[in-house]
């Protein structure tokens, strides 16, 4: 088991419905070219629109980041690769 089955499974102990992961290239935000946080795809549901799944949510998200690239490999900075 991996961190991320360990911190999904965590939430769904605790009464919380798993979402799935969004595509990299937003379907419906034309505001962005990329995902660029993990909340980004839920922008409509904390905007007021009510979850088909709820109120109680966990997922992990795919996303670029591009504002601290420089920054990667430093010592505050946790950079983690797929395995290939």
């Amino acid at each position: 088991m991996n961190i991320k089955d360990l911190y999904i499974n965590f939430f769904i102990s605790k009464g919380h419905k798993q979402i799935p992961s969004a595509p990299v290239v937003p379907e419906n935000d034309p505001s962005v070219l990329f995902n660029t946080a993990g909340m980004q795809p839920l922008i409509p549901y904390l905007m007021g629109q009510e979850h088909p799944y709820g109120t109680r949510l966990c997922d992990y998200q795919k996303c670029i980041r591009t504002n601290d690239l420089d920054n990667i490999g430093d010592t505050y900075q946790i950079t983690l690769k797929k395995k290939q």
